[in-house]
């Protein structure tokens, strides 16, 4: 099993969540983080004065999936999120060791 984390625009959440339920995965976690990379913030005018914010508003996406999946996801959320300018976002892949689901006492792959 692997753990995708998408860290995304926000504006594009609910067109990324449409095509993870077409491809048939509905279960995630989905956290509003901040942070900054290459587009190092944004600068701003407030009553005449500029200022820069440093850490943008971004959305986190969660995902255990079987390692076949891997790839395809991948693939799937670089599309929908992707704008092509700087701040579309970065995907992380993990291993994971095993899942248990609480109410069962099931584990791993039976669990997704």
């Amino acid at each position: 099993m692997k753990k995708i984390e998408a860290i995304i625009r926000p504006s594009k959440l609910d067109e990324l969540k449409e095509a993870l339920g077409r491809f048939n995965v509905h279960g995630m976690t989905v956290t509003e983080v901040v942070g900054c990379g290459l587009q190092k913030g944004k600068k701003e005018i407030y009553r005449g004065t500029e200022y820069t914010i440093d850490l943008l508003n971004k959305v986190k996406i969660e995902i255990v999936v079987k390692d076949g999946w891997v790839e395809d996801l991948i693939k799937l959320i670089s599309e929908t999120a992707k704008t092509g300018e700087i701040g579309d976002g970065k995907i992380f892949v993990q291993a994971v060791e095993n899942a248990v689901r609480i109410r069962t006492g099931e584990s791993g792959e039976a669990v997704l």
